[in-house]
């Protein structure tokens, strides 16, 4: 059968790419100090700080470490697994104590800890210099396996159709309803969401850049909880499952956000299932119960006792299911990550439909976690943009960064409907990307169509620095890449439109300014020479510097996108992924400026449209060579 040999080529894949992160991990120890300082998964030294207790009742202790402004944040995330090292000359020693990361500041983190461990830390803390590691997180891999393994076992006729509607072959099916009118969304808006409300299986809302997919998605759940008690609204991420559980409270929907609470957006905190279990007006009694069995917990005292022991613990589940029941039955929607959905909680919950946004990134297996527990899928997202994060390159190259929400686009065109109208971008920057990604169905709403910064501006400039000297360099610890007199030539560029739109306009406008690097050196590089600058210092809170990634999902008036490879080879490296290119180019309102290399760029045919795009509906400014430059560029 088609669908179990994909789930069982998944199941490969996905055992690739964990056997490659830990092996990954096995080389930054073996590698020693050095080998792990200059990773983003690693803080080294850090200061040790105190020990309290959080809303939760869990102990955690606070590390402080040197941060500056100029580097790239690093890979720390609230939930992630670390553990501690510690030196003594070159000798790394390892401690065995697994933390979680609970919050992340400018040089600070927060790590939720057990007593045990906090008691060791501290200690070696006093004697030696110690640092802290991100290591494997193996548990999301287990449960996307164990999905896909209950994925190709079950065989009640509901989850069959849908997974063989899928990754099968038979055909989608939708019902014959009547339409729906929605006068606040526009056409392909309401054609999306009536195509949610008749699909049986799934439905796929495409939602390229600035197409409004938030509203329409919230749209559609709301309307299919007209039809549906309670729904399942899921995400790859938490900060997405928390954007978009945030809109739906906005209009008035009840969500219970379920996920480890170190997770979830301090914003979402009071709609947690563990704060509503809490706040359940029975939880004082279960409390008191808990305790009491604790304190007499061991031994086997009088039958009188057992007895009473056996009734409390009676009561005890009693209370237990009686509470999980009222607060799951007073939410409209429970709202998790595609991995949450794997909690203990939802282990015996079914919901009729599932809505999974950013379903362009998400891995499959992680998508068969939440979708086991459903009847149909509803995917949004846009796979155009940016792909799941795969680390094996034979892993990727076999199909894993292959996303179910692209395969249902491919072989099932017919549950697919795309967003057409963009809020967002001037039309000659929606241009280029519709053209090459959407099949130049997109059109710009009146709205912003012809937004300029400056009446006689143009919105896209590629600034061409095939004439300047020096070219591209790799860090050896990294390996990424920068080019300083792109990165200079960017500043002085930058620093010159800021000049022509006038301090003036820029206050009274609000106009900011995004500066985007595919490479993570070349960000470092930016934001260094940034702050050596006295020019911009008035202007810090309107000027962001990341990468692409970084970027991902936010919009600025103005983007500035540092291309940096530069070489006679015409190696482009990841700049060949250019799903990344299209996010990069469409944050932008009003004005994109490129800063790259013709000859090296142009020698993809992508790039090579995208500088002729650029020749005929922006301006084309080439560096003068070396001698005939201005030394002020310099």
């Amino acid at each position: 059968m088609k669908s179990i040999a994909a789930l069982q080529r998944q199941q490969e894949l996905l055992q690739m790419e964990y056997e490659y992160e830990r092996q990954e991990y096995q080389r930054k120890l073996e590698g020693g100090l050095s080998g792990r300082t200059h990773d983003a998964g690693c803080l080294y030294p850090v200061e040790v700080g105190g020990l309290e207790r959080d809303a939760l009742d869990h102990l955690v202790l606070t590390i402080r470490y040197e941060a500056s402004e100029e580097e790239l944040e690093n890979d720390f995330e609230p939930g992630k697994p670390v553990a501690f090292f510690h030196t003594s000359g070159d000798t790394v020693t390892e401690m065995p104590h697994q933390c979680f990361v609970e919050k992340v500041g400018s040089g600070v983190m927060a790590l939720r800890v057990g007593s045990v461990a906090a008691q060791s830390i501290r200690e070696t803390a006093k004697n030696r210099l110690v640092g802290v590691q991100l290591v494997v997180d193996s548990t999301s891999f287990r449960a996307m396996e164990e999905a896909l393994r209950k994925a190709m076992r079950r065989t009640d006729d509901g989850f069959v159709r849908l997974r063989e509607t899928l990754v099968g072959v038979q055909a989608p099916e939708f019902r014959d309803l009547p339409r729906v009118s929605f006068p606040w969304l526009n056409e392909s808006q309401a054609v999306a969401v009536q195509t949610v409300l008749e699909a049986r299986e799934v439905a796929v809302v495409h939602g390229p850049p600035g197409t409004g997919k938030t509203t329409t998605l919230v749209e559609a759940i709301i309307e299919t909880l007209q039809r549906e008690e309670q729904v399942m609204v899921s995400a790859p991420s938490n900060a997405a499952v928390d954007w978009i559980s945030l809109q739906l409270m906005r209009r008035g929907v009840s969500v219970v956000r379920v996920g480890n609470p170190l997770r979830i957006s301090d914003e979402m905190l009071d709609c947690s299932y563990e704060r509503r279990y809490a706040a359940h007006p029975d939880y004082g009694e279960l409390w008191s119960i808990r305790r009491l069995l604790r304190e007499q917990a061991g031994g086997n005292g009088k039958e009188s006792k057992r007895e009473h022991l056996r009734k409390l613990n009676a009561r005890k589940l009693e209370l237990e299911i009686k509470i999980e029941n009222e607060v799951f039955g007073q939410a409209r929607v429970v709202a998790c990550t595609l991995i949450g959905a794997s909690y203990q909680v939802l282990e015996h919950r079914h919901f009729s439909t599932l809505f999974i946004d950013e379903a362009a990134q998400a891995l499959e297996g992680a998508c068969w976690v939440a979708i086991g527990k459903c009847d149909r899928v509803v995917f949004s997202g846009d796979h155009q943009q940016l792909p799941p994060t795969i680390k094996c390159p034979a892993a990727a190259r076999g199909g894993l960064d292959q996303t179910l929400m692209q395969k249902v686009v491919r072989e099932k065109p017919e549950c697919v409907r795309l967003l057409r109208v963009q809020y967002r971008m001037n039309r000659t920057i929606m241009g280029f990307s519709s053209e090459w990604f959407y099949g130049g169905k997109l059109e710009a709403s009146e709205l912003v169509g012809e937004r300029l910064v400056t009446p006689l501006d143009s919105a896209m400039t590629w600034i061409d620095t095939k004439n300047l000297e020096g070219g591209e360099s790799q860090n050896q610890h990294t390996q990424s890449r920068s080019n300083i007199e792109e990165a200079r030539l960017l500043i002085h560029t930058l620093r010159d439109y800021i000049d022509m739109i006038g301090p003036t306009k820029i206050a009274d406008e609000q106009i900011d300014f995004g500066i985007i690097s595919p490479y993570r050196g070349q960000v470092r590089l930016i934001r260094r020479l940034l702050k050596m600058q006295h020019f911009f210092r008035k202007l810090r809170r309107q000027v962001t510097v990341n990468t692409v990634d970084g970027f991902q999902g936010q919009e600025r008036d103005v983007i500035v996108i540092s291309m940096v490879r530069a070489n006679d080879e015409g190696q482009i490296g990841f700049l060949r992924d250019l799903r990344r290119m299209n996010v990069a180019l469409t944050r932008a309102k009003m004005k994109v400026i490129i800063v790259g290399n013709s000859e090296t760029l142009g020698r993809h045919r992508f790039y090579g449209k995208l500088m002729d795009y650029v020749r005929e509906n922006g301006d084309w400014v080439e560096v003068p060579r070396e001698e005939e430059t201005d030394s002020s560029v310099r």
